[in-house]
């Protein structure tokens, strides 16, 4: 186990095998990583840790990965094929959350409270005024959403009760159930009065938001990312905020974390979280006692339920 994780999930390990346990916040940087995996069957990662070719190679016995996330992009995934080694993520049971959370940002910049909390708190607030820090309406607006996976699914379900237009782009045919028109990704940029990425990382992926597609954008649009950093490319994204296209951003997520774009962290129109979506106790508990099931079901010849190679 390559970092801290809920000690549920310890618990779930310990009776089916030797645990070389790295409890500790810090990761193990990739000499240390390899040295510890000598002669394990098994990895329990986190998104933060690269397992490439040669974290594998010194691991001869190693039977399966398993990824405490949704996205693997941190895995070598055709490595590990090429190796005969599982590799398992953990989804379903972090949709919820990370669709509140979504919500939580798009409605704290549209409606600006992270400004009106520090205006409270630094003693700038005097008296009511017709037009303090008003921000924008979300009900009755169009919604984007790119990626109508799990999590974009959930997503849309919420904008049902703010009479939303739901507009989707993505890879796959929309859900029967799903309330909402499939468009290509410029005519969703260009409609949209808000956009969310639900989209995985991957080489399609990378910098699918850049400079093109944010100036197609509305002039006071609101982008939403609580998908992967390198989704939208960060540098053009402070660019084009800069030129007012769009209107405002809300990032859970960042190309090189923790570092973020320094014009960012100074853009009042960008609500900044410190990847925070799936960030609710109950929802990091389960997906680090997934991760040890799906361990645990290898050990003992048993198929996990979530394989993102098999």
């Amino acid at each position: 186990m390559t970092r801290y994780v809920y000690p549920e999930a310890l618990a779930i390990l310990e009776p089916h095998a030797d645990v070389d346990y790295h409890d500790s916040r810090d990761g193990l940087d990739s000499a240390a990583l390899r040295a510890r995996v000598t002669g394990v069957d098994a990895i329990v990662s986190q998104l933060t840790d690269p397992i490439t070719p040669e974290i594998m190679d010194a691991a001869p016995r190693l039977k399966v990965i398993a990824n405490v996330a949704v996205g693997f992009d941190n895995v070598d995934v055709g490595a590990a094929m090429e190796r005969g080694v599982l590799v398992t993520n953990t989804p379903g049971i972090l949709t919820e959350a990370t669709a509140d959370f979504t919500w939580a940002l798009m409605l704290a910049a549209a409606r600006r409270v992270p400004e009106a909390d520090r205006f409270v708190r630094d003693g700038r607030w005097r008296q009511w005024e017709i037009d303090l820090l008003c921000g924008q309406d979300v009900h009755g607006k169009t919604l984007g959403i790119v990626g109508p996976g799990r999590i974009g699914r959930a997503v849309a379900r919420r904008a049902a009760g703010f009479d939303m237009r739901i507009l989707c782009h993505g890879r796959s045919s929309l859900p029967d159930d799903m309330d909402a028109e499939a468009v290509s990704l410029d005519a969703l940029l260009a409609s949209s009065d808000i956009v969310s990425l639900h989209v995985p990382l991957t080489p399609q992926t990378h910098h699918l938001i850049g400079a093109r597609e944010l100036a197609l954008m509305k002039p006071d649009a609101l982008l939403v990312n609580t998908a992967r950093g390198p989704v939208v490319d960060e540098g053009a994204l402070a660019e084009a905020l800069a030129s007012g296209r769009p209107g405002a951003a809300a990032l859970d997520v960042f190309e090189d974390e923790p570092r973020v774009d320094a014009r960012l962290l100074e853009c009042p129109d960008v609500v900044l979280a410190p990847h925070l979506a799936s960030a609710s106790g109950a929802t990091r508990m389960r997906m680090c006692t997934m991760a040890s099931e799906s361990v645990v079901d290898v050990l003992n010849g048993r198929q996990p339920p979530h394989i993102v190679n098999g």
